[in-house]
């Protein structure tokens, strides 16, 4: 249902990604996020589609993220390039084109907007009883209960006033409505609901709203989110991303999981990706493992932040596994992707975290994960890769290891990175 919904929108950015790419002409007049009219009479003309049903598909696919316009040149979103495998990806495009409804459906001219802002802020609880009602609801009962959401907040809004404070009855005193309060709400319900059928939210007929099986669904998962965000089994949903992922250091997987997708729900995703990849860049290497995880939470809405950090040689190796799993990699085979010299960096970065947070018998173990076969071997290739904490490993590494010979031989490799020799 979502895809054939986008479909219109899908076929427009697929048009922009063949004739608007780089050095095939611009797609807007002037940088912004419109057609121009030439381009808008190209794509009409190429797709036998009228100027208006490609203008109306274009901003679709905008707000779906099909599509994305960086300066005048338009390029497809990953939505778009993740069309055909992952289902999910168009689901996750036709809830971002059903969160921008409003956008999607501008109100009609002279409406005032004050009241249409309110009504957008009161829409969530409508819809939500429009999911639990699980049918058609008279748009009446619709109406009552729009109004006395708008009652609502338009009582919780704290307007503070500035200056000498004057008694009760004094006058000039007295509240003055705003033009949003005479602004009669019949007719923005009716946008409303108008805005969220063009969006396949749902059908309005014989005086009843309904939610399609897609509408339903999108509502169902916000309110589940919100209720994710409620029940931080850990107490970590406020706090910052390096706070949130210390707080899952000492968490089982699953426990941290839940910890992930609480802290996710409650913010943007852009801005969460970012936070995360702010907290991998740290010192600390237990973080930039557990960050990775939870980007793994994300999922594909990621794939463009973690893709820029690959020329980051801190990062780089924790997001090619990513992106190896994202693409359908096995985990257990996702470090294939690695390069010999990356692969001993990760190592020698998760002995970190180990010697940092973890036990020293967890660090005796890991030298079983390393790629290389001798522990001489891996010595010479960790002295080769130049990580920032090779001495501090090593010297964990031999005070852990119960071998004798074998820690002596670490603690002279540990030795010779301190000092520069071979």
């Amino acid at each position: 249902m979502a895809r054939s919904g986008l479909a219109d929108a899908a076929r427009v950015a697929r048009w922009a990604d063949s004739a608007l790419g780089p050095g095939r002409g611009s797609a807007t007049a002037d940088g912004k996020a419109t057609l121009s009219d030439a381009t808008a009479g190209q794509a009409a003309r190429a797709l036998g589609l009228t100027v208006a049903e490609v203008r109306a598909d274009w901003d679709t696919a905008r707000l779906a993220g099909l599509v994305e316009v960086h300066g005048g040149t338009a390029r497809p979103g990953w939505r778009l390039r993740a069309w055909n495998r992952d289902d999910s990806a168009v689901l996750r495009g036709w809830v971002a084109l059903f969160d921008a409804w409003s956008l999607a459906h501008p109100e009609p001219a002279g409406l005032e907007p004050a009241a249409v802002a309110e009504v957008v802020s009161a829409m969530p609880q409508v819809l939500s009883f429009l999911q639990l009602s699980a049918g058609p609801v008279p748009v009446a009962q619709l109406l009552d209960l729009l109004e006395q959401r708008v009652t609502e907040l338009r009582t919780e809004r704290c307007e503070v006033p500035y200056g000498p404070r004057l008694e009760p009855g004094t006058p000039g005193t007295e509240p003055v409505p705003g033009p949003a309060a005479d602004t009669p709400l019949a007719p923005l319900l009716d946008w409303a609901l108008d805005a969220l059928a063009s969006v396949g939210a749902l059908t309005c007929g014989d005086g009843q709203a309904t939610l399609t099986p897609l509408g339903n669904w999108a509502v169902w998962v916000k309110l589940e989110q919100i209720c994710v965000a409620a029940q931080s089994p850990a107490g970590n949903i406020e706090q910052s991303a390096e706070g949130m992922l210390r707080g899952c250091g000492r968490l089982r997987p699953n426990a941290a999981r839940a910890e992930y997708r609480a802290w996710l729900a409650a913010r943007p995703v852009g801005s969460a990706v970012a936070e995360l990849l702010a907290a991998a860049r740290g010192e600390d290497a237990l973080l930039r493992g557990l960050a990775f995880d939870a980007l793994r939470v994300v999922g594909a809405p990621a794939e463009p932040d973690v893709r820029a950090v690959l020329d980051e040689p801190t990062l780089r190796p924790y997001a090619l596994l990513w992106l190896a799993e994202h693409d359908g990699a096995d985990p257990e085979d996702a470090h294939e992707v690695l390069t010999r010299p990356e692969a001993t960096w990760l190592w020698v970065d998760t002995a970190a975290a180990v010697a940092d947070h973890g036990e020293a018998p967890l660090l005796v173990r890991h030298l079983e994960s390393a790629v290389q076969a001798t522990v001489p071997a891996l010595l010479d290739e960790v002295r080769a890769v130049g990580h920032p904490r090779t001495v501090q490993v090593l010297v964990a590494l031999a005070a852990a290891h119960p071998d004798p010979a074998l820690a002596k031989a670490v603690r002279r490799a540990a030795f010779q990175v301190h000092t520069g020799g071979s």
